[in-house]
């Protein structure tokens, strides 16, 4: 390399180094800004909690990324704690990525007889933003199959004032849904009680694991969704994708990327060592499950 061409090499890796430092802090500074807005605006669970891990992570790399990249670079440990990341870090996209495609694979036909909309959380009395979204996608099926059996379906949080079937259930009347046709579950926990207990609240109108049903959730949700609604017992189900609001989508997704591959290993929020965390924590199965 020549004597002149160097100094300009030299400016070029300096200059692309601070734009790195940049982009991390401003990157670090919108998580940590956005994690403080969800502690105010939402319920506290494990998507929320994985966007503080995430805000704390890249907020500590910013800071300290080029002794990082040395330890990486020179250290046995190093190298092998920064393959583990990559390996990780791949894998979890490829997570994210078959959960934003997978919710749309299997759309309603219309010929559905009972329509299932699962719950997601209120505020208070009220439906979340996200559960409204959800609310608002069931009604407009509602409206152009006049004949569907609505079945609301979950239980009170510690945090809720009325168990979550009920206020959706009188969401949906509000907007001018008949009363007569909307029936509230309201003691599921998890999405696979959601089900459960659906399906026996159906029974009791004449209706049986073969009927065919559409169950209502965010698009990130339903894959996942629709595997509890085999397991419950439901041979025809399809699936009806909200979509997701925007502040929501970050916790949502990096929540579901795990919850999905919990579910591939332990196939049920009944086993495995998030069941007995939730048992030791006392905390409602929302956290983790919802």
């Amino acid at each position: 390399m020549s004597l002149i061409a160097r100094p300009a090499v030299v400016y070029t890796m300096k200059f692309g180094s601070k734009m790195l430092q940049a982009f991390l802090y401003i990157l670090a500074a919108g998580l940590v800004v956005y994690s403080v807005g969800l502690a105010f605006t939402s319920n506290f669970n494990m998507g929320n909690l994985m966007v503080w891990l995430l805000s704390a992570a890249v907020a500590i790399y910013a800071i300290g990324h080029k002794s990082l990249h040395i330890w990486f670079r020179t250290s046995g440990l190093g190298r092998m704690t920064g393959w583990l990341f990559l390996i990780a870090g791949g894998i979890y996209a490829a997570l994210i990525v078959f959960v934003s495609i997978s919710g749309y694979a299997n759309p309603p036909t219309g010929q559905e007889k009972v329509m299932i909309v699962l719950g997601a959380g209120l505020r208070r009395d009220k439906p979340s933003t996200l559960l409204r979204f959800r609310l608002d996608k069931a009604y407009a099926y509602a409206v152009e199959h006049p004949d569907v059996l609505i079945v609301t379906s979950g239980g009170q949080g510690r945090d809720e004032w009325v168990p979550e079937g009920q206020a959706m259930r009188t969401y949906l009347i509000e907007k001018g849904l008949d009363p007569e046709r909307i029936v509230a579950e309201n003691a599921s926990t998890s999405t696979e009680e959601n089900f459960a207990f659906s399906l026996e609240l159906m029974q009791q109108y004449g209706y049986s694991k073969d009927t065919a049903i559409v169950y209502v959730s965010n698009a990130f949700h339903c894959y996942r969704a629709g595997r509890y609604a085999e397991r419950a017992g439901f041979t025809h189900c399809t699936s009806l994708a909200a979509a997701t609001p925007l502040r929501s989508i970050l916790p949502c997704y990096l929540r579901e990327a795990l919850a999905l591959a919990y579910y591939w290993v332990f196939k049920t929020s009944s086993s495995g060592p998030m069941h007995m965390l939730v048992g030791f924590l006392d905390l409602n199965k929302r956290f983790f499950y919802k």
